[in-house]
């Protein structure tokens, strides 16, 4: 039996993962799906200075609070900053860090060192204009019930009433804050990148050809869009089986 803490992104909550956690406990796998602070049913608590580093607080808090060990530890889009900050200061309860298209940052990165520059600049004019100078209501300009079927391919109806009442509004300084990675230990637990060919991304094809290129990671593909877990549940819940087994 292994152990899986599953890291949502921006804008979500632990709630997200509800379609994929069934599927893993099916096989008697331990399943965990914090929620970060300011988002999902802790909403409540969003204030400005929440960040990356409470939000890798948040994961090594349950993590530790649990006593859990040999912890394969998942993260999508920007939980790959999460759980980056997670492995540097767990490494020694952490038996595999898996990337589901997700952003792999370099000590001292944050998010927005890793996105294009335009990129950046409308999302902080979201942050001004709509998010009080603190908050990003979403990722991009257009309405989430326009963006999310559209860019990430959550159509089908029942999908869209249960995801767009509970996408909140992220601190930005999750996005603007920088990972630390300092300790050599947290390099030990192997990696995976996961690359949804759903969603292009230049960044996020140039993680998954690092990861081919080295002997340290294993990368592989799903013909899916970025919230694969959402959008194929049981497609994602084969191939984390497969990183289990």
């Amino acid at each position: 039996m292994s152990t899986f803490v599953l890291v949502h992104p921006a804008w979500f909550g632990g709630w997200c993962w509800k379609k994929l956690t069934p599927l893993l406990r099916a096989h008697h796998h331990a399943v965990h799906t914090p929620t970060l602070t300011g988002l999902g049913e802790r909403r409540h608590l969003a204030r400005p200075e929440v960040g990356l580093a409470t939000h890798v607080d948040d994961i090594v808090g349950m993590i530790e609070c649990e006593d859990l060990h040999g912890v394969i530890l998942v993260g999508n889009s920007s939980g790959g900053m999460v759980i980056t900050g997670v492995a540097d200061r767990l490494p020694g309860r952490i038996s595999h860090v898996v990337y589901l298209d997700a952003f792999v940052p370099k000590d001292g990165e944050s998010l927005c060192d890793l996105i294009p520059p335009e990129r950046r600049l409308a999302m902080e004019a979201l942050v001004q204009g709509e998010g009080d100078g603190w908050l990003l209501p979403r990722l991009a300009p257009p309405p989430w019930e326009t963006f999310v079927p559209e860019a990430w391919g959550i159509t089908a109806e029942a999908d869209l009433s249960w995801v767009l009442p509970r996408l909140a509004p992220t601190p930005f300084r999750h996005f603007t804050e920088p990972v630390q990675r300092r300790n050599a230990a947290a390099d030990e637990p192997p990696r995976t990148y996961i690359r949804c060919l759903g969603w292009p991304s230049p960044y996020f094809d140039r993680f998954a050809a690092a990861a081919r290129d080295s002997k340290r990671w294993r990368c592989f593909e799903l013909p899916t869009p970025h919230l694969p877990y959402i959008t194929h549940p049981r497609q994602t819940s084969d191939l984390l089986l497969q990183i289990a087994s």
